[in-house]
């Protein structure tokens, strides 16, 4: 992927906020750093605390206000729900080798296409990515489609039914080469002390491990 791929946060430039229980900001040709998360992966009532303190911290924060404090504030709280996902809660679904190949088949089918595809990783119950959407595809359309897709084909593989991912997803628009660096070294290390067979990693040049 070239640099000519990547766009970073703008505040001069329109913000869009996609309605739902999170904050999702969007701007036009930028890169994302998303997370999204099997549908039993966090306790519900870990999920309602992540809301109400997302309300209460856009309440009382400009949406272009990114000085230290509220974007500190908003990266510790991210970094505890990382935290609650690398606990191994839920089914863990995706340790399967052969469900996270239909995730990875799934990231890769349209990239260059519809979104140019960075770093990411599929855990045992969730998933990181940096992308990149593409002309007029939207991130939220991508996520559908990634998730729709997903989990149709796991569906019918372990011929079961029922939500498979949770409905939203963490997103928030990488702000510069930095941080852009820091997400990619995250991504990297995440799967931490997991055996191989636990996880799958790509990069822009392709598988990494399996």
């Amino acid at each position: 992927m070239s640099s000519f791929d990547l766009g970073f946060f703008d505040c001069d430039q329109p913000i869009g906020i996609v309605a739902g229980n999170l904050p999702h900001w969007r701007q036009r040709g930028v890169t994302y750093f998303v997370t999204f998360r099997l549908a039993d992966a966090l306790p519900a009532e870990t999920i309602e605390l992540w809301k109400r303190e997302q309300d209460d911290w856009m309440q009382r924060n400009p949406v272009c206000d990114l000085s230290a404090k509220p974007a500190d504030h908003k990266r510790r709280y991210e970094a505890r729900c990382q935290k609650w996902l690398d606990a191994g809660y839920g089914s863990c679904l995706l340790r399967n080798p052969s469900e996270r190949a239909i995730v990875a088949d799934t990231l890769r089918h349209f990239d260059a296409i519809r979104y140019r595809l960075r770093e990411w990783v599929i855990m045992p119950n969730h998933v990181h990515a940096i992308v990149t959407p593409l002309n007029d595809h939207s991130l939220s359309a991508i996520l559908h489609s990634w998730k729709s897709f997903s989990a149709t084909a796991i569906h019918r593989q372990l011929k079961q039914r029922g939500p498979l991912w949770q409905k939203e997803s963490f997103d928030h628009i990488v702000r510069s080469t930095d941080h852009l660096q820091r997400i990619e070294r995250y991504i990297h290390d995440n799967p931490g002390n997991l055996p191989n067979h636990h996880f799958t990693r790509g990069c822009v040049h392709g598988m990494a491990a399996t």
